[in-house]
C-alpha cells in the first residue's frame, strides 16, 4: 500500500469523524433534540458508508444525555 492511499484513506476517515462531533456538540449545547436536529444528525451519519467508534461514541453521549434527562426532546 502506498504512502499516498493512506494518506488519502485517513484523511477522508477524520473527515467523517470532525463532520459529526460538532453536531454533537451543538445539540448537547443546547439541551434539547428537534426533529431538524435528529434530521442533520442522520444526514451526517448516512452520508458516510462506515460509522468510527469514535463516531459512535459521540453519538452515544446524545442517548446518555436523554437517559440523564440531560437532554430533553422537544417538538415532536
Amino acid at each position: 500500500m502506498s504512502s499516498d492511499y493512506r494518506y488519502s484513506y485517513s484523511s477522508v476517515y477524520n473527515q467523517s469523524e470532525t463532520a459529526v462531533k460538532p453536531v454533537v456538540d451543538k445539540i448537547l449545547r443546547a439541551g434539547k433534540l428537534s426533529p431538524e436536529d435528529h434530521a442533520l444528525l442522520t444526514s451526517v451519519v448516512l452520508n458516510h458508508t462506515d460509522i468510527s467508534e469514535a463516531e459512535r461514541r459521540q453519538i452515544n453521549r446524545i442517548f446518555d444525555h436523554i437517559q440523564t434527562g440531560q437532554l430533553k426532546l422537544t417538538d415532536w
